[in-house]
């Protein structure tokens, strides 16, 4: 008779380990990466302020509309004024607003290439009968002229030009909500004065507008006749 063996206790085999766990995946943070990249570019002059803008529709852009009427005729003179000579000039504009702070934080400094014409000449329409005298042969005619004078100069907007401009920084702020017409109407008035004043000076143009009326009127009456032609000019 066998012998009967307690039975043996019943195991479970061993369970392979759980695989690790992965870790949680994060997403690509694109935002922050194109940010780099826009900064970048800026920083290596690639791209610039004004490239981005465009694409960007602004809520604050004004548009210019022309509804004003045509001019409208008031009056009509009679001009009798001569304009014998031109001298053309171009002055350099160095304008500077300075301030007991430093210009790095307020003030400003521009340089204004200024390019123009001032006009020189007689105003006949003042001559009266005693201007002119006349001999009995009507051969010799002597005519005294009041002096030559200056005219308004004429600023060349298309060739005047801001060649350099350097602004502090609560000027560049103020710049955005202020009007520069009064900033540009110092700039074009400064260079008119200086460009008067050259052309009074030594710039020749009066020397130059007595010759070309002395001559302008001796071939006027010459063509009329007259022989000896004398044009005086009064001091």
């Amino acid at each position: 008779m066998g012998v009967i063996t307690p039975e043996r206790e019943r195991t479970e085999p061993a369970q392979p380990p759980p695989p690790p766990e992965e870790p949680p995946r994060r997403d690509i943070p694109w935002g922050l990466i194109v940010i780099g990249a826009v900064v970048a570019l800026l920083a290596t002059g690639v791209l610039s302020f004004r490239d981005l803008l465009p694409s960007i529709d602004n809520p604050f852009k004004a548009e210019t509309v022309d509804r004003s009427g045509p001019a409208v005729l008031k009056s009509l003179q009679d001009i009798g004024e001569y304009r014998a000579a031109a001298g053309h000039f171009e002055v350099v504009i160095d304008l500077e607003k300075d301030t007991a702070l430093p210009s790095e934080i307020l003030g400003e400094r521009t340089l204004f290439v200024a390019v123009g014409s001032v006009d020189a000449g007689v105003d006949l329409s003042a001559l009266d009968d005693d201007a002119v005298e006349v001999s009995s042969d009507r051969r010799t005619a002597t005519i005294t002229l009041p002096p030559v004078h200056l005219f308004e100069p004429a600023l060349d907007i298309d060739r005047s030009h801001v060649y350099d401009r350097e602004r502090g920084l609560l000027n560049e702020l103020g710049g955005l909500f202020s009007d520069e017409s009064n900033y540009q109407q110092d700039l074009y008035r400064l260079a008119e004065d200086k460009m008067t004043a050259a052309a009074r000076q030594g710039g020749g143009i009066i020397p130059r507008a007595e010759e070309n009326t002395r001559e302008m009127l001796e071939s006027l009456l010459g063509s009329l006749g007259f022989t000896t032609v004398t044009v005086r000019f009064a001091s």
